[in-house]
């Protein structure tokens, strides 16, 4: 519909500058849920190397994962006291890709670093037997898991929310803010976990663009050493 007269223009310009409030306001609760959690730097010391330890079951594991009863709301809780994010891993011997997260990611000292002090982490053998129980108390084999969960590659990670207020009686698939799996390479899984422990995802930020800012602040570390040492040099 048309409009000619002066009092319909303000209305119009008052709808449009609280819109525009709104979306400013938005952005700035989305800036202030990401800052609550300090961003580590993008990149860190590499040295020294972090082996992994592999098992009697052919499962290359982390000194540090956490070895449980297996009761995952259990465990979530002891994650929580202890300010942590908790993560479930599956893997299966003979997977290449669970090879190379230990061998050539993990083993990053500062990849390393980063999950050990911000997560709890349950491993969990694709075809393995123990006996697990999910977060809704049902008890079931670690390969009944995977199908419950509907897991299809290794490794496969699960991250878990921080706050499971409201959310009992519900299996774990249904507690997960997100997932990862298969190879992935060392920025992109350290990017993943930092973004699930500063809570990325309640903002705006969507987690592609989160990985681009941190690869150009990686590039931009990377440029500077050479042009530190080009500076020895001369």
């Amino acid at each position: 519909m048309k409009c000619f007269s002066t009092g319909c223009v303000k209305v119009k310009t008052t709808v449009f500058l609280m819109l525009v409030l709104t979306w400013l306001a938005a952005g700035s609760a989305a800036l202030g849920a990401e800052s609550s959690i300090e961003l580590p730097p993008a990149i860190g010391a590499e040295e020294p190397r972090v082996e992994p330890v592999k098992g009697d079951d052919k499962l290359y594991h982390q000194k540090w994962f956490n070895q449980s009863f297996l009761d995952l709301r259990e465990d979530f809780e002891e994650a929580k006291r202890e300010g942590k994010r908790f993560a479930v891993i599956f893997e299966q011997a003979g997977c290449v890709y669970c090879v190379k997260m230990h061998n050539e990611v993990l083993s990053k000292k500062y990849i390393n670093d980063y999950v050990r002090e911000n997560f709890r982490i349950v491993q969990i053998n694709m075809w393995g037997d123990r006996e697990v129980t999910d977060f809704d108390g049902t008890v079931l084999s670690e390969k009944k898991l995977v199908r419950r969960w509907r897991v299809m590659f290794t490794p496969w990670i699960a991250f878990f929310k921080d706050d499971l207020t409201g959310l009992d009686g519900k299996p774990g698939s249904e507690l997960q803010v997100m997932n990862m799996s298969l190879g992935i390479g060392p920025g992109t899984f350290y990017d993943v976990f930092t973004w699930v422990r500063t809570k990325g995802y309640e903002t705006d930020e969507h987690f592609q663009r989160f990985h681009i800012r941190r690869l150009n602040e990686r590039a931009a570390h990377a440029e500077k050493q050479v042009k530190d040492k080009s500076k020895k040099v001369n």
